[in-house]
């Protein structure tokens, strides 16, 4: 089987790393693994295929920030790059994140029709089924529940500097989307697949498979080095990661957070960009992004607790990292974040609730360190990324078995308000 994964990045990021797992998986099944991309790369098992290049994708952004028309520009790069899918004959095509300035989404999902191939898509966000934005959470907004117009979000991402075309936009998405056959939809968390069951793809099935991770490469780590070179010796940590720090990823909240805690109380984050970390307070440490999994790994084992006060999220994995290394955490009741979490925890609040999220960070601290071990337990039983990777290339087998016009048949365990 010769499986094409696109995704705008490759064995980065946690979009990234996934398509790479599952390469890796695919291969060592002795079948083909390709993946298209159109952004960041680091090295991979898969054979890769670059989707356009840097003039493209700056062609691309501006024509986002001045015509609102992200996924809609770059289509010499996308005529190119379905050329050479034509080569290369693809048994099954599995879509990540469209957007990223790399594709012209319209085109793809006409070679798509044309082809009738299976299809799996894994969405790791809210942008196809919205007229503009990658989140509606922000501001509350379910006009895409019905049609997409006056969006309230047109400056975040994909940023329009003037123009919303949210409507059109909408009305563009629902026509290239819908109709592809033989297409399976993916949410990582129940949150998302509801909300699919609801938009304007709701004729797709929908199958639940939560991100797993390298319970391997994140486990509990002896951090002694760590701690002396970020000299967080006998500190307690408080520690966030995010692979862009913004409002969204609370980064705000951290700062309010630094003047509610005890002194002694350190707040490390990490994924910051340099002009970030030239204005932070005292009592937070600023680190800069990291590809280094053993040193991830460490910090969150030197953490006395992680903290994930995102205000939008699908199913964050950093939540399943932390947890892996033994590593309590506590998160906002924001989209698919709180489901990586045992109820019995108590380890989520309300969103934007900075002093109760204080008043649960102190109460951690002085908890037993005997607990770590069932965070660990934990993730080893729910969020092991084999167990992840197992359940999408059953689900090709299924996708592959099911022919033109004949019922999919689908894994009634992963399914919207099914079991985990």
């Amino acid at each position: 089987m010769r499986v094409v994964q696109i995704n705008t990045t490759v064995n980065t990021g946690s979009t990234g790393r996934i398509a790479e797992d599952l390469g890796k998986v695919l291969l060592a099944g002795g079948h083909e693994s390709i993946v298209a991309y159109g952004g960041r790369m680091q090295p991979s098992a898969s054979q890769l295929l670059r989707i356009g290049n840097g003039v493209d994708r700056r062609w691309h952004v501006l024509q986002t920030r001045l015509l609102d028309a992200h996924g809609f520009a770059s289509k010499r790069a996308t005529r190119s790059f379905l050329q050479q899918l034509d080569r290369l004959q693809p048994d099954l095509v599995h879509l990540h994140n469209l957007h990223g300035y790399y594709l012209q989404v319209e085109m793809l999902s006409d070679w798509l029709k044309d082809k009738g191939l299976p299809v799996v898509w894994t969405f790791h966000d809210c942008w196809p089924f919205t007229g503009h934005c990658s989140y509606f959470d922000r501001y509350a907004c379910l006009r895409w529940q019905s049609h997409c117009h006056h969006c309230p979000n047109t400056h975040g991402y994909p940023k329009s500097w003037g123009l919303d075309r949210s409507f059109s936009n909408f009305e563009r998405k629902r026509s290239a989307f819908q109709g592809i056959d033989r297409m399976v939809l993916v949410a990582p968390s129940q949150w998302l697949g509801r909300h699919l069951q609801t938009s304007f793809l709701q004729d797709y099935p929908v199958e639940v498979i939560p991100n797993g991770i390298d319970l391997g490469a994140f486990c509990p780590t002896d951090a002694k080095a760590t701690a002396q070179k970020y000299g967080l010796e006998n500190k307690k940590i408080v520690l966030g990661v995010a692979g862009q720090w913004d409002r969204r990823k609370g980064l705000g909240d951290f700062l309010a957070l630094r003047t509610l805690l005890p002194e002694e109380v350190e707040i490390v984050l990490v994924g910051l960009q340099a002009h970030q970390l030239k204005s932070l307070p005292r009592g937070v440490r600023g680190l800069e992004r990291t590809e280094n999994l053993g040193e991830l790994a460490a910090l969150y084992s030197l953490a006395s607790v992680f903290v994930n006060p995102t205000y939008i999220d699908n199913f964050p994995t950093t939540n399943l990292e932390a947890l892996a290394c033994g590593t309590p955490v506590l998160t906002y009741r924001s989209g698919g974040s709180p489901e990586a979490l045992n109820p019995a925890w108590n380890g989520v609040v309300a969103r934007g609730d900075v002093a109760g999220l204080a008043a649960r960070i102190v109460e951690v601290l002085t908890a037993s360190a005997t607990l770590r071990s069932e965070y660990r337990l934990w993730a080893q039983r729910y969020f092991d990324k084999e167990d992840s990777m197992a359940a999408y290339v059953d689900l090709y087998q299924r996708l592959r078995m099911s022919t033109s016009g004949s019922p999919f048949l689908p894994n009634t365990k992963a399914l919207v308000n099914g079991e985990h």
